[in-house]
């Protein structure tokens, strides 16, 4: 039926929203636009270096957004880019960016660590792997449009 979503959908895109709103809420905070958190988020995840690649991949934006990101960090002197494995460029934090990142998107990684830790670790596998699963069919069912 066009039009209907189900009471259990409108609670789920209500709390996917409000959690999008929750990050971007953290990042003004933070001092942070919504693209440079996601980049810094990005690179620490890797470690303090990422390639250029996955910073696409797990930030989830497009590489527009990421580029412009870039340029805007790497203008205030937050990272730099190197080559490696021929075109392929790796984006490095300088030494403000590791300032950066502790005071900015660490604190945000060390929030995500303590509510998944006040979970139980069968909390924690049901979340995941129904996140996972709740993924897989809608990329699934995305390919067939």
């Amino acid at each position: 039926m066009m039009g209907y979503v189900a009471a259990e959908m409108k609670r789920f895109n209500y709390l996917t929203s409000e959690i999008d709103a929750a990050y971007h809420e953290a990042a003004l905070k933070l001092g942070l636009t919504d693209s440079a958190m996601m980049v810094l988020y990005a690179i620490c995840n890797h470690g303090e270096d990422c390639p250029l690649n996955d910073i696409i991949h797990l930030s989830g934006a497009s590489k527009q957004t990421v580029n412009s990101a870039l340029r805007k960090l790497e203008n205030m002197d937050v990272i730099y880019l190197e080559n490696y494995s021929g075109r392929k460029k790796n984006v490095c934090l300088t030494d403000k960016g590791k300032v950066l990142v502790k005071d900015t998107v660490l604190r945000i990684i060390e929030i995500e660590n303590s509510i998944f830790d006040s979970w139980t670790e069968e909390e924690r596998n049901i979340y995941i792997s129904l996140t996972e699963k709740y993924l897989s069919s809608f990329k699934e069912k995305i390919r067939d449009i």
